[in-house]
């Protein structure tokens, strides 16, 4: 675990550097499949609305990780209600994870995970799912490594 690492609520003022991490995110499943996964024009902006709106909502959890006051990472969860489409009760989500080049394999993405999961099981989550690209081999470790067990795997066929 990296030293003086704070794991806190993101604020308004942060919200620029956390859309930077989360418009990397869009940008790595974009790359990765582009007819699944869509790409604005200036992601950036797009995703600081969307965070911005988060922000205010009390079922969300928006965390960024500081490292000597610069933002090195941010995570989102949010409580989801029933999904008769995924036959999922409410629970709790993992939904964004971003680290920071600089300061991956520090343990700074397992600290961001555990801290998600805890603030949503203080607004009631009795389950947690999270989701990782197929080809993101990390991302899974990092959850089977946190007690998460795969359950669904999305398959997509583009039509031609």
């Amino acid at each position: 675990m990296v030293k003086d690492l704070v794991i806190r609520s993101a604020t308004p003022d942060d919200i620029e550097a956390a859309a930077m991490l989360g418009a990397q995110i869009v940008r790595l499943h974009h790359a990765t499949n582009p007819k699944r996964f869509f790409l604005i024009d200036d992601v950036e902006k797009g995703y600081a609305w969307w965070l911005g709106q988060e922000l205010e909502r009390e079922q969300a959890v928006v965390l960024v990780a500081e490292l000597d006051g610069e933002i090195v990472g941010y995570a989102y969860g949010a409580i989801e209600e029933r999904d008769w489409n995924l036959l999922l009760d409410r629970h709790g989500a993992v939904h964004d994870l971003c680290v920071a080049e600089k300061a991956r394999r520090k343990g700074v993405g397992r600290a961001m995970v555990t801290a998600v999961m805890a603030r949503l099981e203080e607004l009631g989550a009795q389950r947690i799912v999270a989701r990782a690209m197929v080809q993101n081999e990390g991302a899974q470790r990092l959850c089977q490594s946190l007690g998460f067990e795969p359950t669904m795997l999305e398959m997509t066929r583009e039509l031609r």
